[in-house]
């Protein structure tokens, strides 16, 4: 090997990182590991325990759950009335506006109920008006039999004042009373068919025909009428999307309180959350949080905390937990939390039922104190 192949060895093996300097000896690289090692042994733990210092004091202002999903006002559309089906006016999945008309059921019926409604109360404002027709006529013929019993009552004292002494015949002395009683008789009569038709007008004579129990109850059979012809057509209460449209086709017989088809709100839009009991010491209705949607990954919606349920998931269960039992074992509850959106993008929509993630922001910042 020659002289110039040497000389380069040596100067790359002074290049590689490690290699002692000219000079250095291996007494002095050593000293300076031993004096590494144990500050790094001390300094590593330590500065890894205030890493998680800092970290556990500032991440208590944030309270996180995955256990939540977007909730809309819903309702099963219905009738109170019982009918065939005649139109249905939309299709699956449509988007229809508050107030507009979804589906009819067929108006024959109620068309008819609302025509006898209308002669009912027609025939009662005849009646009421023939039963004060009628009290009239019976005032004036007890006003005529009245004085027909004067008269005869003044017949009467005359005729026996006379038949003593042969001035009438005893017969015509009889009969002037057999008259007076007659006549008594038939103003009784008179007096009672009065009185009926006076209880026809409620005892008031003059009373307005609108007034009356018989016009009252024959206007309420109308009005009763019009709305179920009102309540066979049936309106979107909300605006929103029908679902399971289809489930409803005309000429199908549906009774009152069956449900016809669905309807989710576009706008009675809300967040249902089930933090951990533990995680909810400081939350309070509010406070602000940040809402993302499995469906729109990037996306980021805002909103506040609304409310917090007054009890657990657990205990409107069908059949909730009992812990009296010897081998009872503690499990962390869920508590129900409604949080509001305020805000998000608007060209995506919001499905009742998406995952969300959701983050409350609290406001509250851990101290040392906290520690101890």
């Amino acid at each position: 090997m020659s002289q110039t192949d040497t000389v380069a060895r040596d100067q790359a093996v002074l290049k590689r990182p490690g290699a002692a300097a000219p000079g250095e000896t291996p007494v002095r690289r050593g000293s300076r590991i031993r004096f590494m090692r144990p500050l790094l042994m001390v300094g590593g733990p330590l500065l890894l325990a205030v890493a998680v210092l800092l970290f556990w004091l500032l991440g208590g202002q944030y309270v996180s759950t995955d256990d939540s999903y977007v909730n809309a006002a819903k309702v099963s559309l219905s009738t109170d009335v019982s009918g065939l089906v005649g139109k249905v006016y939309v299709r699956d999945n449509q988007h229809v506006e508050a107030g507009q008309e979804l589906f009819s059921l067929a108006p024959a019926s109620f068309d008819i109920a609302v025509a006898n409604a209308r002669a009912q109360l027609a025939q009662a404002v005849l009646d009421i008006n023939g039963a004060r027709r009628g009290y009239a006529e019976a005032v004036a013929q007890i006003a005529v039999q009245r004085a027909q019993i004067a008269e005869d009552q003044t017949n009467l004292q005359r005729y026996a004042a006379v038949v003593g002494n042969g001035g009438v015949t005893r017969s015509t002395y009889d009969n002037a009373g057999y008259t007076l009683q007659a006549d008594q008789a038939r103003l009784a009569e008179l007096e009672a068919a009065a009185g009926l038709q006076l209880t026809k007008l409620s005892g008031d004579a003059n009373i307005p025909v609108e007034q009356t129990p018989e016009y009252q109850t024959a206007l309420a059979t109308l009005n009763d009428a019009l709305r179920d012809q009102r309540d066979s057509v049936v309106h979107a209460p909300f605006s929103g999307y029908v679902t399971e449209v289809d489930q409803l086709q005309p000429g199908m017989y549906l009774a009152a309180g069956t449900a016809a088809f669905g309807l989710v709100s576009d706008r009675h839009i809300w967040v249902t959350a089930q933090p951990k009991e533990n995680d909810l010491t400081w939350v309070r209705p509010g406070q602000p949080v940040a809402i993302s949607v499995d469906t729109y990954p990037g996306q980021t919606w805002h909103g506040v905390v609304q409310s917090l349920s007054p009890a657990s998931g657990s205990e409107f269960s069908i059949l909730p937990a009992q812990n009296s039992s010897g081998n009872w074992v503690k499990v962390v509850q869920r508590i129900p939390v409604r949080v509001a959106i305020v805000s998000g993008p608007e060209n995506l929509p919001l499905r009742d039922g998406m995952s969300t993630e959701i983050s409350i922001d609290t406001h509250h910042h851990r101290h040392l104190s906290d520690l101890f």
